[in-house]
């Protein structure tokens, strides 16, 4: 999502910093999905021991407690002494409404809710951290805030999509242009054999000597166009990440989480749009081969030369850069 280079952590992946919007998209769309409909109550399997017979199918979704729960083990939680918790069936289409009516706390202060986004800072914020180190920063609300950068992020993902529009178009070409070169060595393989048997044995040598050229340019040529058409996959990957993260996030997200992913989501529009990797195109080398006179015998060009015109020689570079990491292949 980011594009950033990270470290495994030592405890493994279970350390790497977690997102919060899509951690919740992960959990109530387990909750809400139909293949969980026969899953056991969790509080039941919990408490189960050897031999203690069928563990409960779960009905319920908690929202508050994140549980799947039976009937039985539900109902205490529709008297909690703290107030109701938030109850839904287990199954039911609820993906939207369990994502909104998750709180969104304070990563520093747990019990708080984020109410606040600050502008200097870019984060969202709890009343208390506003009281303690952002007082004499520019903030607003998170609502107000939120249609903001929602504008800005959906004009960032429809952008994107153009992009991915025409770098499908352009491997496409990548495609047809690979086509076309092979032919051409073809064609040229075939006026080389032409010509050789001619001149019979007295000219294997060069023969040898052009096909091992083809075969040369052939070869980087090929590799070339897997270059640019890598390319073109890992930018397509990348912007439809992007796109479809930010379609996510904009049906389902809250006014926080739009405020949270915001600013690094338009950093990483700003980086992708940047790359201009439609710049990059396959320019395979035009060949052609020029039979020599076989009259001419006592010529020490008995074959012909192969010409092979780079694009460098037409002015043209070959540089091929990466969308994520902007190496250039040459």
């Amino acid at each position: 999502m980011c594009g950033k280079d990270f470290q495994i952590p030592s405890d493994g992946l279970e350390d790497l910093w977690h997102h919060s919007f899509v951690q919740r998209l992960v959990d109530v769309r387990k909750a809400s999905s139909e293949e969980f409909s026969e899953a056991p109550c969790e509080v039941c399997m919990k408490e189960s021991y050897e031999g203690s017979g069928r563990i409960p199918t779960a009905t319920t979704y908690c929202v508050d407690c994140n549980q799947k729960l039976c009937g039985q083990c539900s109902r205490p939680h529709r008297w909690w002494r703290g107030g109701t918790h938030q109850l839904r069936p287990l199954g039911a289409e609820v993906e939207q409404e369990l994502i909104q009516m998750r709180a969104s706390s304070c990563d520093k202060h747990r019990d708080e809710q984020v109410k606040l986004f600050c502008l200097d800072c870019m984060q969202n914020i709890c009343v208390l951290c506003f009281a303690s180190k952002h007082r004499n920063h520019n903030s607003s609300g998170i609502l107000e805030v939120a249609d903001d950068f929602r504008l800005r992020i959906a004009n960032d993902a429809e952008q994107i999509l153009s992009v991915i529009s025409s770098v499908r178009e352009q491997s496409e070409k990548a495609k047809l242009d690979v086509q076309e070169f092979l032919s051409e060595v073809v064609n040229v393989k075939k006026v080389v054999l032409a010509t050789g048997d001619v001149v019979k044995r007295s000219v294997d040598s060069q023969i040898n000597d052009v096909f091992m050229e083809l075969e040369s340019v052939t070869s980087e040529s090929a590799k070339q166009a897997e270059r640019v058409q890598e390319a073109n996959q890992l930018a397509m990957v990348s912007m439809e990440s992007f796109h479809a993260y930010s379609q996510e996030l904009l049906e389902k997200g809250r006014p926080s989480d739009i405020t949270q992913a915001a600013p690094e989501l338009h950093e990483r529009a700003r980086k992708l749009l940047d790359s201009d990797v439609t710049a990059v195109k396959y320019r395979p080398p035009h060949v052609t081969f020029a039979p020599a006179d076989v009259t001419q015998v006592k010529s020490l060009n008995l074959i012909g030369k192969l010409t092979v015109r780079s694009e460098e020689e037409s002015g043209r570079s070959h540089e091929v850069p990466c969308p994520v990491s902007q190496t250039l292949y040459k």
